[in-house]
């Protein structure tokens, strides 16, 4: 998996870019969203085998369950902008897969669970994965993460933010 700064940026970076009311629920639900197909890990502890459609990277990283949370809370929390929640949460909550898929560890992202079982991968893979424990990352192996995750992620959802700031100054400029 990518740590959770790293998909917490791409959170950060969805709700700012999409949002033109500057709703903070939306933000902070937006983050939690990235991080919250991890969740899945507490299967570990049940049992339940990595590769299973609730296993790790299973079920709750796969596009279905993005489309699920983000109605869920479209309903909850969009009252007048719903598809702007909509938007922003699923594509917060896939996006965990989407990093997760770029990593250079683990056994692929369920992506079309529950109607297809496989994990996949990208072709490019050039995200350290991340390690499980809060002791292991603060080591060598976490500082590599890191240094990965600020080129492949950091980076690009700066220039993201960048650019969709002044894409919304210079449209005000010229309105």
């Amino acid at each position: 998996m990518a740590s959770i700064f790293g998909h917490a940026a791409v959170g950060f970076t969805l709700s700012k870019i999409i949002d033109n009311k500057n709703l903070k629920w939306l933000l902070v639900l937006a983050i939690f969203s990235t991080i919250l197909p991890d969740f899945d890990v507490v299967g570990f502890r049940m049992g339940i085998p990595y590769e299973a459609p609730l296993g790790h990277r299973g079920f709750t990283h796969s596009i279905l369950f993005a489309i699920l949370w983000a109605f869920l809370l479209m309903i909850v929390f969009g009252k007048q902008n719903k598809w702007v929640w909509f938007i922003v949460i699923f594509l917060s909550t896939v996006s965990h897969g989407i990093l997760d898929a770029m990593t250079t560890g683990g056994e692929g992202v369920g992506f079309f669970i529950p109607f297809n079982n496989e994990r996949f991968f990208f072709q490019f893979r050039g995200i350290e994965v991340s390690p499980m424990g809060i002791r292991s990352f603060f080591s060598e192996w976490g500082l590599k993460v890191l240094f990965s995750e600020f080129k492949y992620v950091l980076l690009p959802c700066f220039l993201v933010f960048i650019v969709g700031f002044l894409t919304k100054k210079l449209y005000l400029v010229f309105k």
